[in-house]
């Protein structure tokens, strides 16, 4: 299967259009120009199509659902760096590292859905540089460099999405408290004194029974370039905002192919099933308490998508560190490393010494004075408060 070039010109004035985050236009930075992305026709489905899961694991999806990708792996975080049309040369969005496109392609399933950028680039640095601001040991200076610096990377990231049928049978026990009054021997004051109270205990009955759910569009992220904590923290995602598939929702950002193989996702997304039909269990056993000792569960009705969410990244170095922030490309929400100043920190440190040295200070000073206000309290002592804090 070759390649499909996409290039999106200027009908005005050739040269290369961009998408419009929050519209459904390209727009021409060069002259203006504005053309419209063909909207879906009347009466045709908006929906887009699901995969069947056994097939995508056995690779035997149709080769519509499948395209050839020219891609480099950057050399420093291992992102899968797309490249589309006349593009040999890029910058890594991930880590900023320059990378070449190489000679060859590689075989990827198509993706099913987008979900188009909602926030511009001005948007997503101001909501970047308003967390790092509010950060209190953020160095000054990244704030400000952030503030000013480059341009945030438009990316849309890879996720899979899994659906399922379960039906799961189980076996475990329902503990149920009930209270026995016992006698009990207390110190009050150095004297042993006998109590009653209320002590709680169970009692187990066996539990079996099935329980049954539908999931639908289980998330797992198909990048191995961010930390997962950093992409958790972005959620949630409007999915109600996906499209099908259409380059053009592309024009002007990057794209990053799925390092994460569907097997794999698909084992993310069952261990994540399998913690919700675990909860299922115990609040069908019931109780007080649960026991849960097994669970078997038919999987049936499984298929997938992958789809593009778009984030906003930039990637920094500042005093010879490299510091990564994300921005849900929908809602603003950021996430990254945190920065630490080392000056604020010490200065933080100094001040909270020093106002314990004060509060010390001022205890062991109010330690020296007795009720009547007299240093020391004792009848040696004839130097008065007043005296104390008038003497030079």
């Amino acid at each position: 299967m070759a390649e499909t070039e996409t290039r999106w010109p200027c009908e005005s004035c050739g040269a290369s259009l961009r998408f419009a985050p929050g519209q459904t236009r390209l727009v021409c930075d060069h002259c203006g120009h504005v053309q419209e992305i063909p909207a879906v026709p009347k009466g045709a489905p908006r929906v887009f199509g699901e995969l069947d899961l056994q097939r995508g694991l056995n690779d035997d999806l149709s080769s519509g659902t499948m395209e050839e990708v020219r891609s480099t792996r950057c050399p420093s975080c291992g992102a899968l760096v797309e490249f589309r049309g006349a593009e040999h040369a890029t910058e890594c969005p991930f880590c900023a590292t320059p990378v070449v496109a190489g000679t060859g392609t590689e075989r990827l399933i198509k993706p099913q859905a987008v979900a188009p950028f909602v926030l511009d680039e001005g948007t997503a640095r101001k909501a970047m540089t308003s967390w790092l601001g509010s950060l209190w040991f953020a160095p000054n200076g990244l704030v400000e460099y952030a503030r000013k610096g480059r341009a945030m990377n438009g990316i849309y990231v890879p996720w899979w999405t899994f659906d399922a049928a379960t039906r799961s049978r189980y076996t475990g026990a329902r503990g149920e408290w009930y209270y026995e009054t016992r006698t009990v021997t207390v110190n009050i004051n150095g004297r042993n004194e006998q109590r009653q109270e209320q002590g709680r205990k169970t009692r187990w009955y066996r539990a079996s029974g099935h329980v049954a759910r539908a999931f639908d569009d289980i998330l797992v992220l198909a990048s191995t370039s961010l930390p997962r904590r950093y992409t958790d923290a972005l959620a949630p995602w409007d999915l109600s905002r996906l499209t099908a598939y259409n380059p053009d929702y592309l024009a002007g950002f990057s794209a990053e192919g799925y390092t994460v193989r569907l097997a794999e996702g698909h084992d993310t997304a069952q261990a994540i099933m399998a913690k919700v039909i675990h909860e299922d269990v115990r609040r069908d056993i019931g109780g007080d308490e649960q026991r849960v000792e097994a669970i078997d569960t038919d999987w049936s009705d499984e298929t997938f998508k992958h789809i593009l969410l778009p984030v906003w990244m930039a990637a920094y170095k500042y005093n010879g560190k490299s510091y990564r922030f994300v921005v849900n490309g929908q809602t603003g929400k950021v996430q990254g490393e945190r920065p630490w100043s080392v000056w604020k920190i010490a200065f933080a440190v100094i001040l909270a010494l020093l106002l314990a040295g004060a509060a010390l200070y001022v205890a062991e000073e109010s330690g020296m004075l007795d009720q009547n206000g007299r240093y020391g309290g004792g009848s040696d002592a004839s130097l008065s408060y007043g005296a104390l804090v008038m003497a030079p």
